[in-house]
């Protein structure tokens, strides 16, 4: 169950926003999607419901035509490239990461062009030519080589600057508790995430506010959570649920801009 009364701080940050005739931007990315399950069918009708475009990052290497069936009709859902196979590289004492330093680069980017190819015919309608390292890391030596491999974008997490080689279109808030339950976090925790992330675009930040989900791995708080955030901001006038596709256009224009 949810606590009405933790979502008052982004009520009233929202209505703060109204009362400036400001509306702020927010996408969803969801990671690690392989094939049709329950709970990616829970996901889908709920953000259908909530008519919220949703981003599907999918790992290359494991997913095939089953997934392609499904989404065929999902006009709200597109898919971005998550990796190729999410298998981690690195050694025992270093964070995982599958786009790492540890292979030869031609490798590494050898499967990246794979996995693009792969997406792009599998799902000619929803395809995003949109990078997501598993794990949200990538060895910043790879990244000048995306555009050449037809890449438009990269998404991590984090703030994103617009002056490297590509532009980004980043998640802010994660909805799982990763180095605990490995559930949904608290509503109190992910309340006050959001609510700084509107203060920072208050301020003067243009930067969509990211939410990262992961389907496969929520629990009853991590669906709560989210069908309480659609619920408060779906409704609300200085809210704009935008298509990853949409943002796409806004990044590139703003990193042509920085560059300029």
């Amino acid at each position: 169950m949810t606590d009405a009364i933790a979502w008052d701080p982004l009520r009233r940050e929202l209505d703060r926003w109204q009362a400036a005739g400001r509306v702020a931007r927010f996408w969803l990315r969801d990671d690690d999607a392989v094939e049709p399950t329950q709970a990616l069918e829970t996901l889908i009708a709920l953000a259908r419901q909530s008519e919220v475009p949703l981003t599907l990052a999918v790992i290359p290497g494991l997913t095939g035509e089953a997934l392609a069936v499904r989404l065929a009709e999902e006009t709200s859902v597109t898919v971005a490239v998550h990796g190729w196979s999410h298998t981690n590289h690195a050694g025992p004492e270093r964070k995982k990461q599958e786009l790492g330093g540890e292979r030869p680069a031609e490798v590494v980017l050898g499967e990246l062009g794979e996995g693009f190819r792969l997406l792009e015919r599998l799902h000619p309608a929803r395809f995003l030519p949109v990078l997501v390292p598993p794990w949200n890391r990538i060895d910043p030596a790879l990244i000048p080589a995306l555009p050449g491999l037809g890449f438009a974008a990269l998404s991590v997490y984090g703030r994103a600057r617009q002056d490297g080689p590509v532009p980004l279109l980043n998640t802010h808030v994660d909805i799982i508790d990763w180095h605990g339950t490995r559930g949904g976090r608290s509503e109190a925790e992910l309340v006050a995430e959001l609510v700084a992330e509107l203060r920072d675009r208050f301020a003067g930040s243009d930067e969509p506010v990211g939410v990262l989900t992961h389907h496969l791995v929520h629990d009853r708080a991590a669906w709560d959570f989210l069908s309480a955030l659609f619920a408060v901001t779906g409704g609300h006038p200085a809210v704009r649920w935008s298509p990853a596709s949409e943002l796409l256009e806004h990044v590139a224009q703003k990193r042509a801009t920085v560059l300029r």
